[in-house]
């Protein structure tokens, strides 16, 4: 079974939105686990500080790389999985990315909070800084939320159809092509003809140019970096 352990000092946001919808339903069915743990519960004070200021003198204060470890070991996160702090200078998280942590046993995701955390307890601990995009969260929980919903839609039985998944946004490298549903005419806007022709050929070459209309339009970065498809060999003479 797929299982996320969240580290965090806001244990109360989980499961949150995680226990509604399809990933809710999933986790009622038992199709994947959620741990969650207090990283305050491996403070060593009485006032469970987690957290102090920062050396050669910044502003804000730091999460403590002693406290952080102790909270680390004490999860089982299970061989082969992924040790996950979210961070805004993290790679950018990649529908490939989720992909492979899907695949996989589960991911152990660490919730960053404050300025930071102690560079130290990154390197023993082995942690893949991950991004969300060039913004910046209060903390590393909403990131999680995002990260484990994105991993769990894609596991076996959480989604009704399987094709709905290969065909959405990033699946081959473009943005997802328009939809439409019923009224056929909304405001004056008819859904376009094609898409009621009854001729498969035409729907998918329709959605196939659409999707490259989009990604050349709106995500320049990914049209120049997808898959390109296979050349067909030069007829011989």
């Amino acid at each position: 079974m797929w299982r996320a352990t969240v580290l965090t000092i806001f244990p109360e946001m989980f499961p949150g939105p995680l226990g509604l919808s399809l990933a809710g339903k999933a986790l009622q069915k038992g199709l994947w686990a959620l741990d969650v743990a207090d990283i305050r519960d491996h403070a060593p004070d009485k006032h469970r500080t987690v957290d102090d200021t920062p050396a050669g003198r910044a502003p804000g204060t730091v999460m403590k790389a002693d406290v952080l470890a102790r909270a680390i070991d004490a999860v089982s996160a299970g061989r082969g999985c992924a040790r996950l702090l979210l961070s805004p200078r993290g790679t950018p998280l990649t529908q490939r990315r989720i992909v492979e942590l899907a695949g996989g046993p589960g991911a152990m995701i660490l919730c960053g909070r404050f300025e930071g955390v102690d560079e130290r307890v990154i390197e023993a601990r082995a942690l893949e800084e991950v991004s969300l995009g060039d913004f910046v969260l209060s903390g590393g929980e909403i990131a999680a939320l995002a990260l484990i919903d994105a991993c769990v839609r894609l596991l076996p039985g959480v989604m009704g159809k399987e094709a709905s998944g290969a065909e959405e946004s990033f699946a081959d490298g473009l943005l997802e092509y328009p939809h439409y549903t019923r009224p056929q005419l909304f405001e004056g806007r008819p859904i376009p003809e094609v898409l009621t022709s009854g001729d498969h050929g035409k729907i998918a070459a329709w959605r196939r140019a659409e999707a490259e209309r989009l990604t050349k339009e709106r995500r320049p970065d990914l049209w120049a970096t997808r898959p390109k498809p296979p050349q067909k060999p030069a007829k011989s003479k």
